[in-house]
């Protein structure tokens, strides 16, 4: 039994979608958290764009608001305590914002999935991996158990899961990390999606285990054309998959590029420490150069450049300027800061 077949609209809730615009385009997007300790200022003001079999790497240190920010895009963040203030989140030019309830939730899965990093608390514990990945059929095309059942069988075929068909009366408890995750993707592609969201895809997965999962995806993007958001702090990862990266740090993007320009030449001090603390082949015996400090406390950003008190690039204009995004190269790559043309000048002599 083949997928029920998937009739691409030419509508998003009600309104005209437009091919030729972007997948995804995230633009100055702003999330809260009001707590009893004061206001946790997540993400600030991001923007992004995707575009069809592109994959984008949105990279940066745990608490940078990578997570927040997709949790934002799919519409997940709980009110309260966390708030959208402001942005526009656009498929194929469709603001999602300006859409009911009821209609965004339509487009999560059918236009916009989402996979999570911990599979073995995101798959419920209580029903076996045919019962969840068919219930996104049931829910959305309405189809019958039996049905439903088969369709699961073949997505779990899809994603390489042995012995498929054996294994659908299975608990996610009776898996691998790797096998979940694969599960995890499994009900993720069931709609079909133009967009799917990895959130840190391939966390407490050995070596191997993430090789397979990170082909596994770019497999599965050549065949369906989809785009891909990877995130994700593992910069290792990146460097075999990315088209391009957005790397965050303290709530904002602080540099943009190709994945080639970010690694052989970054235009940011945080980008560049970044690089510093990759291990590589041939620094053998040689110690790697951490970046100093720690992140930010959220609820107290710092003044000027949220990165100067871990900067060694930093000047008095640092402290009290918040530096705008500048155009390194054209109006596809940026830098959030001040000097980045004396960072780029000494990541090129490197």
């Amino acid at each position: 039994m083949s997928a029920p077949e998937i009739e691409r609209e030419d509508t998003v809730g009600g309104r005209p979608i437009d091919r030729s615009a972007p997948l995804l385009e995230v633009e100055d997007l702003t999330v809260e958290f009001r707590t009893a300790d004061g206001v946790v200022k997540a993400v600030n003001g991001i923007s992004y764009s995707l575009q069809e079999r592109e994959t984008l790497a949105i990279l940066g240190e745990s608490g940078s608001g990578k997570s927040v920010s997709a949790q934002a895009v799919m519409d997940i963040i709980d009110t309260p305590p966390g708030f959208i203030t402001d942005g526009r989140v656009r498929y194929r030019g469709v603001d999602l914002f300006d859409l009911s309830d009821d209609q965004r939730r339509r487009v999560r899965g059918n236009n916009i999935a989402m996979v999570f990093q911990d599979a073995l608390t995101a798959l419920n514990p209580v029903f076996t991996v045919g019962w969840q990945i068919g219930e996104m059929y049931r829910k959305h095309r309405g189809t019958s158990k039996k049905e439903a059942q088969e369709h699961a069988i073949e997505l779990m075929e899809r994603v390489r899961i042995p012995s498929a068909r054996e294994r659908i009366d299975s608990y996610p408890h009776e898996f691998s990390g790797g096998m979940r995750q694969r599960v995890m993707i499994a009900m993720a592609l069931a709609l079909d999606p133009d967009v799917l969201i990895a959130d840190e895809p391939t966390t407490a997965l050995d070596v191997t285990v993430q090789a397979q999962i990170m082909q596994l995806l770019a497999d599965l993007q050549d065949e369906t054309g989809m785009g891909l958001i990877l995130i994700t702090h593992d910069l290792g990862v990146v460097a075999e998959v990315a088209d391009k990266v957005a790397v965050m740090y303290a709530g904002e993007v602080v540099e943009t590029g190709t994945i080639n320009e970010i690694y052989a030449e970054p235009a940011h001090p945080y980008t560049l420490g970044l690089m510093h603390s990759i291990p590589r082949a041939d620094m053998k015996g040689q110690r790697l150069e951490p970046i100093v400090g720690s992140p930010p406390d959220l609820l107290a950003i710092p003044p000027g450049c949220p990165f100067h008190p871990r900067c060694p690039y930093r000047r008095e204009r640092c402290v009290e300027e918040h530096p705008p995004h500048y155009e390194v190269s054209g109006a596809r790559r940026i830098s959030a800061c001040h000097f980045y043309d004396e960072v780029l000048r000494d990541s090129r002599s490197e």
